[in-house]
């Protein structure tokens, strides 16, 4: 049985591009019908635009016929997908083209391993069997040299040991001596001759007769058909095995892992060879990246400090008065069951009164004018106010009103200015003396008032003691859901005119006023985080525009990697991995600058929260920019015809 069969094989290209043209497409070949047997030395000979290059490219899977039947080893070939017929060149065809076709950033050595790459051998058996082979076709002293830094003849000995890596069991050869002076060029044919007698079906595609009369067997072509064929077939007989024979076959497919740590290594070569390219790239994606964190850590601080405003007196607490009297519509004031009824509401979780003048404190022969306060025990809960030394006010001191107190920061510097502890100490509240049992934490100074200078009495003591009534002067109400505030502020108002038959109180609802700056916190955070992000989608625009460009420069890569049996996946893998680490690459450098901008921004005393999720969600965006931007190049680079590849200059 025949190793390959054409029958009628034609191939025709060429629309009519306007009207009036020929409709006709060219025929290139017509009517080849052609055998070979396994181990032949067979050259096609013809002149230029005889269609043998054509017959070539069909013959090694490149190209397909337009009608015909092509039978490899029995099988049609016309049915294989893309990828079948990537498997088939890999296996069992070596290309030597008279171009040579090396990929420039690739050593002599890692070209060759290319082929057996995509075949799945193992990455230390591929790199001993590149070295050996080129060793033997005396390249060894040249392994780690790049394409432009090998002669032609030299260039032509790493092709030749490229076609030889899987096994090689056909060697096409496109004018291999095409571009070699006559020296390189007889050395190249003896290499030739070497693999026909070693079993290889060696296959030589050219016009100088002189070359072709070195076969065993010499077919001519003129204007795509056969015009003579020597039928010598003599090497058909020999039994010789190739040394290199079928070593891939039993590989399959390489390792996802190996796969992606190849692509990723070449891709680092690319970039790498187009530094001054890749690092504006790189820049627009470091841009966006940065802005993201850094605006989102100056949304999140602005929006701190919000809080940070209102936490004097709790974030969920707003605060009833009675309204200001007249002499025509005298208020009455607040009373202890006013607190009963706001306690009662369903979104009310807590009420506390406070009666508050101003009274002088003293200590020794140290006289000091303060805010004086009285409140029940829920009063560091509601107003979220914790206290930093001793302890608060119980029950039982509210119960027996106890002269006990707890002073705020101001008191304790004024009064405490020796240094000495204040807990447990006595001091004179209008003449009155109480016991220091605890020091409030500090709150600062709101709408210009200090709220620190404060002492703060259980309630009933307040009102026996130093006030003599128990009107509160506010009501402190902690609410629950901030987002019903409003409605809990009207509610109030409502029950209160309904108990006191007037509706003379006000509501200080600061909780909404919470809520509205927060959300528009939030919001201006969201706004600066979006404009930071589409400075990122412009970055991956950049990338879509930098992968087209590559794309189209090494579109001549792209078939060369195909010819040695590169699937469509296996190209698609190559260029989206290359978009992922530019954007892998600028997305760490973003987050780098990003954190660096944060650090400056702290040390200039702008508020800012560093927000790890926010890195860690910007360094994600910027991958997936390089996903989304980068496939459609990759896609179409995945897409090229391996014939029309090769031919692009």
């Amino acid at each position: 049985m025949s190793l390959i069969e054409l029958q009628d094989i034609r191939r025709s290209y060429g629309q009519p591009q306007r009207t009036g043209d020929d409709p006709s497409p060219t025929q290139v070949l017509r009517g080849i019908s052609l055998k070979i047997r396994a181990g032949e030395f067979v050259a096609i000979v013809g002149a230029s635009g005889s269609g043998k290059s054509t017959l070539m490219n069909i013959l090694g899977c490149l190209d397909r016929p337009s009608s015909g039947r092509y039978l490899f080893e029995g099988k049609d070939v016309s049915g294989f997908d893309a990828d079948a017929l990537a498997r088939l060149r890999r296996e069992a065809f070596g290309f030597v083209f008279q171009g040579y076709h090396l990929v420039q950033t690739e050593s002599a050595r890692e070209n060759v391993e290319i082929p057996a790459l995509y075949a799945g051998m193992p990455e230390a058996e591929r790199r001993a069997r590149a070295t050996a082979l080129l060793e033997r076709l005396a390249m060894g002293a040249r392994l780690d040299h790049r394409p432009h830094q090998l002669s032609g003849g030299q260039q032509q000995r790493v092709a030749i040991a490229r076609a030889l890596m899987n096994g090689g069991r056909i060697i096409l050869a496109d004018e291999p001596t095409g571009a070699l002076d006559s020296e390189s060029g007889a050395e190249v044919m003896k290499l030739l001759h070497e693999l026909a007698d070693a079993g290889h079906t060696v296959i030589l595609i050219t016009h100088d007769r002189q070359i072709a009369a070195q076969a065993n067997r010499i077919v001519e072509i003129r204007d795509g058909q056969i015009v003579a064929d020597s039928g010598d077939a003599h090497a058909a007989a020999g039994t010789a095995q190739s040394h290199d024979g079928g070593c891939a076959l039993g590989h399959g497919q390489a390792s996802i892992s190996a796969d992606l740590n190849e692509a990723a290594r070449a891709a680092w070569r690319v970039m790498w060879s187009n530094r001054f390219r890749t690092g504006l790239t790189l820049l627009g994606i470091v841009i966006g990246v940065a802005s993201v964190i850094a605006m989102l850590a100056v949304g999140g601080g602005s929006q701190k400090q919000v809080l940070a405003q209102f936490e004097t007196f709790g974030v969920r607490t707003m605060f009833i008065s009675a309204r200001e009297s007249s002499a025509r519509a005298p208020s009455a004031p607040l009373t202890l069951d006013d607190v009963d009824t706001v306690r009662s509401l369903p979104n009310v979780e807590a009420a506390t009164p406070y009666i508050e003048e101003r009274v002088v404190v003293r200590r020794g022969n140290v006289d000091h004018g303060s805010e004086g306060g009285g409140t029940t025990v829920g009063f560091n809960h509601v107003l979220g106010w914790r206290v930093t030394e001793g302890t608060m006010f119980d029950a039982v001191d509210e119960e027996r009103a106890a002269k006990v107190t707890v002073i705020g920061q101001t008191v304790r510097k004024t009064l405490f200015a020796d240094g000495s502890d204040p807990v447990g100490q006595e001091i004179l509240i209008d003449k009155v003396p109480f016991q220091v049992i605890g020091v409030l934490a500090a709150k600062g100074t709101t709408d210009g008032e200090d709220q620190d200078d404060r002492v703060v009495v259980p309630f009933s003591a307040a009102a026996a003691r130093i006030f003599g009534h128990r009107n509160p002067t506010w009501i402190a109400v902690q609410v629950r859901d901030m987002q019903q505030a409003t409605a809990t502020a009207d509610a109030i108002e409502d029950r209160l005119a309904h108990k006191r038959r007037v509706r003379d109180v006000h509501v200080w609802n600061r909780v909404e006023a919470i809520r509205m700056q927060t959300e528009t916190a939030r919001a201006m955070t969201m706004m600066l985080g979006l404009i930071a992000t589409i400075s990122l989608v412009v970055g991956g625009i950049g990338v879509m525009n930098v992968m087209l460009m590559t794309v189209r420069e090494r579109t001549r890569e792209v078939g060369i990697r195909m010819a040695t049996g590169a699937r469509q996946t296996d190209i698609l893998r190559q260029f989206m991995t290359e978009a992922v680490l530019v954007t892998s690459a600028g997305g760490t450098l973003g987050v780098i600058v990003g954190l660096a901008i944060v650090a400056v921004l702290m040390l200039a005393g702008v508020p800012v929260v560093f927000s790890l999720l926010a890195s860690l969600g910007a360094f994600g965006c910027a991958v997936l920019t390089g996903l989304i931007f980068g496939f459609m190049p990759a896609r179409n680079a995945a897409r090229l015809d391996p014939v029309v590849a090769l031919a692009s200059q």
